[in-house]
């Protein structure tokens, strides 16, 4: 299992010095939603279903809206790639890779169904606003067997085939971005979970990544951001190979401020979760959108509207930014 020592975030300026105790059992409280949800519709629904093949689903759905792709297979797991015409890249600058699995446990409708039906939205958007003339550097990756790791060493995801294959690719030096589990909250996460991994090399690749995605948040998002250390995903796979690779989340910011200031609480909390050993005060410490997660309060009707604005400015602004 990797691990990360860090129990600190990197950004307290401007939250609350107090905060209402949290929900200790799900479903007890609930962040603002507006009338609207832009994730309850007929076409959503059908995704979550449980008898839907997700992967078909997907290939299905790129097609209808004319977007090329193609299945990449690694063992057992089937891995989605977005192709884009290659006006769209530009050699000058960095490639950009997104990874968001669509592999699921239990209804899965935060983790991760709302973050592959965001990005499907975002390819909507990326194929009208980047024609020949525009260059974005973007490859796009539904990957397959990430929810895999659960409970188990992360070297058995279908993420760490995905991970091989970019290792041989060209991709091994791109900025790598895993999208999870952001289909509810106000406040988008950047994950500091890999930056105490790996050899010096790594490190300093990993804290130019990382730095460069804390830059990125506040660009497009304002205030609306946080850093800390979450679950590992799609990331983990990457970095077991030795590619740098930040995730990104998104919480309600109650719960990420709960959730920072039993880090200082707990000061083992970080390695026991990621280690599975939590007590029961230790469990309820966690941000109640993860303790939704893998059961039957991950739903539609748990999702808010108001993640759907806000990552479609993280997603519409990681288009834009070019490094060298």
């Amino acid at each position: 299992m990797l691990k990360n020592n860090e129990t600190t975030a990197g950004r307290t300026d401007n939250l609350p010095e107090t905060i209402s105790p949290a929900a200790t059992r799900l479903g007890d409280r609930q962040p603002k939603t507006h009338e609207m949800n832009p994730y309850d519709t007929e076409e959503f629904r059908t995704f979550l279903a449980p008898e839907t093949n997700r992967h078909d689903w997907i290939c299905q759905w790129l097609t209808k809206h004319d977007i090329p792709h193609s299945t990449i297979p690694t063992g057992n797991q089937l891995h989605i790639l977005v192709e884009f015409p290659k006006e769209n890249y530009d050699e000058r600058y960095k490639l950009k890779t997104v990874l968001a699995h669509y592999d699921r446990l239990c209804i899965g409708a935060n983790d991760n169904s709302s973050c592959v039906y965001q990005i499907l939205h975002w390819i909507l958007r990326l194929k009208e606003n980047y024609k020949k003339e525009k260059t974005h550097n973007l490859y796009i990756i539904f990957t397959d067997g990430e929810e895999l790791g659960v409970g188990k060493s992360n070297e058995k995801t279908g993420v760490l085939g995905i991970a091989s294959l970019l290792n041989r690719s060209e991709l091994k030096e791109s900025d790598v971005f895993a999208i999870d589990s952001c289909g509810r909250g106000n406040t988008l996460i950047v994950s500091s979970a890999g930056k105490e991994n790996g050899t010096l090399k790594f490190k300093t690749r990993f804290k130019d990544l990382y730095d460069r995605a804390i830059e990125l948040a506040k660009f497009s998002c304002g205030d609306d951001w946080l850093t800390m250390p979450t679950f590992y995903g799609d990331n983990a796979g990457c970095i077991l190979v030795g590619i740098p690779s930040v995730a990104i989340t998104v919480l309600p910011k109650e719960e990420a401020v709960k959730y920072m200031r039993s880090l200082q609480r707990f000061p083992n909390l970080y390695e026991k979760m990621m280690n599975h050993i939590l007590t029961g005060e230790e469990q309820n410490a966690l941000p109640l959108t993860w303790q939704m997660m893998h059961t039957k309060e991950d739903c539609i009707e748990n999702l808010t509207d108001e993640s759907w604005p806000l990552m479609e400015k993280f997603l519409d602004g990681l288009a834009k930014v070019k490094s060298r």
